[in-house]
């Protein structure tokens, strides 16, 4: 079967649930939905076209980040492997399910604003810095405060774990 890869930009519509494959393995299961907006530039009314549903599996090391950092609501982009399920109910009903093997997952930053907290390594003893190394080079922490008009920013995600 011909499996696609691509991104899908939504809203994760039910929570995160984890689970343990019989092998040990972890897995995380979550829906969610991208819909399509447009405006009529002659009128300026929105008009809402169709609604994607999808299924997104993670695995390994996006259960943690994912599980301890998205819930439902949740502004996302997904990046994986996408593929249909074909079936048929207990009524006898064809049906088909698309559903995606996520390998990059991640919060829409264009509808919401995040603070990533990175899992830190263990502290290993550092060589002296070199004195040129650094030199003329502008790092974040070195910089200014920024002004951010806060009336743009659509809303913010607080609920981000340590990964």
């Amino acid at each position: 079967m011909y499996e696609a890869q691509c991104a899908v930009v939504g809203t994760v519509i039910t929570n995160p649930i984890k689970r343990q494959t019989a092998s040990g393995d972890e897995v995380l299961n979550f829906r969610m939905a991208s819909n399509v907006r447009r405006q009529d530039r002659a009128t300026g009314e929105w008009s809402d076209g169709g609604t994607l549903y999808l299924g997104v599996t993670c695995w390994r090391r996006l259960v943690k980040g994912v599980g301890g950092s998205l819930m439902k609501g949740d502004p996302v982009v997904a990046y994986g492997q996408l593929r249909t399920n074909e079936y048929t109910t207990r009524d006898g009903a064809e049906r088909s399910d698309l559903e995606m093997t996520a390998s990059a997952v991640g919060p829409d930053l264009a509808r919401c604003i995040v603070k990533v907290e990175r899992a830190r390594p263990v502290a290993v003893p550092q060589e002296e810095p070199d004195e040129t190394h650094d030199e003329g080079v502008d790092t974040f922490d070195e910089r200014e405060d920024v002004d951010v008009d806060e009336d743009s920013i659509p809303e913010t995600i607080e609920h981000a774990a340590a990964v």
